[in-house]
């Protein structure tokens, strides 16, 4: 790639296939059609790009790139910027943008933040991340990727959209060592150095603008949606008004183990299944990983990852790979800390020990608690709950909420399940120490051959 004061666009040519590139020479001579002459070297215009995309992308976006590819400068010594864009600074921006390392990724991001070489105010890259997340859902809804995951209408600027781009923001270091985590610090400057390890420690920069470009321009080679956006799977007839939208579903699957990003199915839902702890207790256990989340009556949505298939039993349970979350107003995911190992708790039935669903903490004081009394929970945190460093999710400390969600992810357990020909029983030798106390026995047992020992 050269060595390190090497200009980014000097190492383009190589990073397209062969076919990739005869697709992109293939886009520029549409897009310079209308300018053709055999007089001037080729090159299009905003108003050619815009007709080109079309509705695919928002206008605001489609400006930034065209602004970003007519401000790359092929010429030594540099001229500014151009009036339309030539074949060369397509395929530059086109490579960066597709191919390119951090560094030529965020030599992209600088040119369609400003005309002006140098640093950049935290204000333009918040606003330039606003304009990006908000075209990620907008280009896969229009190409109806979003695999079953609806965008949520509301009047206003959308939410979720300023607090995804506010998480994303906040993995900016600035030049002073401090994180860009409030508006006090939006006159900051952020320099190319800055931005170059912004873009490669927030790795959800690089994906959305790989996205964004590739399914705006309609690229026809290959780009694996299957672990940005999971398959959303609801049983027939099951049809509800969840809390999540793209955007958080998004969020939250980048944050998942890879093999558990492909499909969420809907295990729970209090909408469908009634607001009962006991419908809880009878569909979520033995169900294999999971994520829980709630909407609180202060508008709250907030939950936890359970790594391991819940189990009814007086002890906690679960590991490391667990952690608390929130999505509004803010999205943050809390991972654990080490301090001890309270990382799931579920429990029915009990007379001395606490009925209900927790995470983190310990009991009467968790990080986050759905009571057996449906509908009432707690998140305690001061000054932070000690197995997740999390602080209060919920907006009142105990609150209550009327919409909760379970979704298993990655492959279904009870799938796994009957391919083996296990009984629930096999894999848990509680379930099975339990009949056997009460005095009853399994019926199955003698009737089928027993199960290789994995």
């Amino acid at each position: 790639m050269g060595n390190s004061g090497s200009r980014p666009e000097q190492s383009v040519w190589s990073q397209f296939l062969p076919e990739e590139q005869a697709e992109v020479d293939r886009l520029f001579d549409a897009l310079s059609s209308e300018k053709s002459s055999s007089a001037s070297p080729r090159s299009f215009s905003l108003e050619a790009l815009k007709s080109h995309i079309g509705e695919a992308l928002p206008p605001d976006l489609v400006s930034r790139l065209y602004d970003g590819m007519r401000r790359v400068d092929l010429m030594r010594p540099a001229k500014g910027p151009s009036e339309s864009v030539s074949r060369e600074q397509f395929t530059v921006s086109m490579s960066h943008l597709l191919k390119g390392s951090s560094r030529e990724k965020s030599f992209m991001v600088l040119k369609m933040i400003s005309a002006t070489d140098g640093a950049v105010k935290a204000r333009e890259v918040q606003k330039f991340t606003e304009d990006l997340v908000g075209s990620l859902v907008h280009v896969l809804s229009h190409r109806q990727e979003l695999r079953g995951w609806a965008p949520k209408r509301a009047p206003g600027p959308p939410p979720r959209v300023q607090a995804l781009a506010a998480q994303l923001l906040s993995e900016v270091k600035l030049a002073d060592g401090k994180r860009l985590l409030g508006p006090e610090q939006l006159d900051g400057d952020c320099d190319p150095a800055v931005i170059e390890d912004w873009v490669f420690r927030a790795h959800l920069v690089a994906t959305f603008l790989s996205v964004v470009i590739h399914r705006g321009f309609g690229l026809s080679w290959p780009l694996d949606l299957a672990t940005l956006v999971p398959q959303r799977q609801v049983d027939q007839g099951q049809e509800f008004d969840s809390v999540l939208d793209p955007l958080s579903v998004i969020y939250l699957n980048s944050q998942l183990p890879r093999e558990q990003q492909h499909r969420w199915h809907l295990l729970f839902s209090s909408e469908l299944h009634g607001h009962s702890f006991a419908q809880l207790c009878g569909r979520v256990p033995h169900r294999g990983p999971c994520l829980l989340l709630l909407e609180d009556h202060d508008g709250h949505v907030f939950g936890g990852f359970a790594s391991c298939s819940w189990e009814v039993k007086p002890q906690f349970q679960g590991d490391s790979r667990c952690f608390l979350f929130s999505i509004s107003p803010s999205m943050a995911v809390h991972r654990c800390t080490g301090y001890n190992n309270h990382y799931m708790y579920l429990n029915h039935g009990q007379q001395t020990i606490p009925n209900g669903l927790g995470m983190g903490g310990q009991h009467h004081y968790f990080g986050l608690w759905i009571d057996v009394d449906f509908g009432k929970g707690h998140s305690k945190a001061k000054p932070a709950c000690t197995t997740y460093n999390s602080p209060q999710l919920s907006a009142q400390e105990d609150f209550r909420f009327e919409k909760m969600e379970v979704w298993a992810v990655g492959d279904d357990s009870h799938s796994k399940l009957a391919k083996s020909n296990k009984s629930i029983l096999d894999v848990d030798p509680e379930a099975q120490a339990l009949l056997e106390i009460s005095g009853r026995s399994r019926h199955s047992e003698g009737l089928r051959e027993v199960p290789d020992q994995e």
